[in-house]
């Protein structure tokens, strides 16, 4: 089932999510469907935040994005083929590493329609995370793999990638952000 992406605006986007204690047929119900609606949005990744959820679980699949992706990565210290790891449903994520060495590039949010900007982040990071049956896993990703996790990673503990936008970039977005933010609190008024 096809979930409703939060908006800018929404209180629930800046809310750390919650462990996930509990495994079993509703969590794994619940991925799917975060799943389906990262698919019919045509996302790369979507957290529970993004979704109105105050978990801390998010899902990324990089495959539709074609071979002009640029990522590497190993899990459980294998590199088993790309099928078989998405989409990836990581759930209680904890970051173990970054690098220190940031790149540049240009990201979106479903939850920010229309709204791209020029991010940093490291060019790799290694997490640590259970997978929907509760068993832990651990991941090395470089590239684009690690952008997309750092991003949805940073949802889960109610970060916006406003938050690590440069002061300029900022400036320059904030009369479509006011825009934004004004649409989202005209429509929950709405539905009140």
């Amino acid at each position: 089932m096809q979930l409703r992406v939060t908006q800018f605006g929404e209180p629930v986007l800046e809310d750390p999510g919650k462990p996930v204690r509990e495994f079993g047929p509703e969590l794994e119900g619940f991925v799917r469907d975060m799943i389906e609606t990262m698919y019919a949005e045509e996302g790369v990744g979507l957290a529970a935040q993004q979704v109105g959820a105050r978990r801390t679980l998010f899902v990324v699949d990089l495959q539709l994005q074609g071979s002009e992706i640029d990522f590497d990565y190993r899990l459980d210290d294998r590199r088993p083929p790309p099928e078989l790891i998405f989409p990836l449903a990581c759930i209680n994520p904890e970051i173990r590493e970054t690098a220190e060495e940031q790149e540049a590039l240009e990201e979106g949010c479903l939850s920010f329609p229309g709204i791209r900007a020029v991010i940093a982040r490291p060019a790799f990071t290694r997490l640590r995370f259970q997978d929907s049956q509760g068993a832990w896993h651990e991941l090395y990703a470089e590239g684009y793999l690690a952008r997309a996790i750092l991003h949805e990673y940073d949802h889960t503990q109610g970060v916006l990638f406003t938050k690590r936008m440069d002061r300029r970039t900022l400036r320059d977005l904030q009369p479509k952000l006011k825009k934004l933010k004004r649409t989202t609190r005209d429509w929950l008024r709405s539905r009140a």
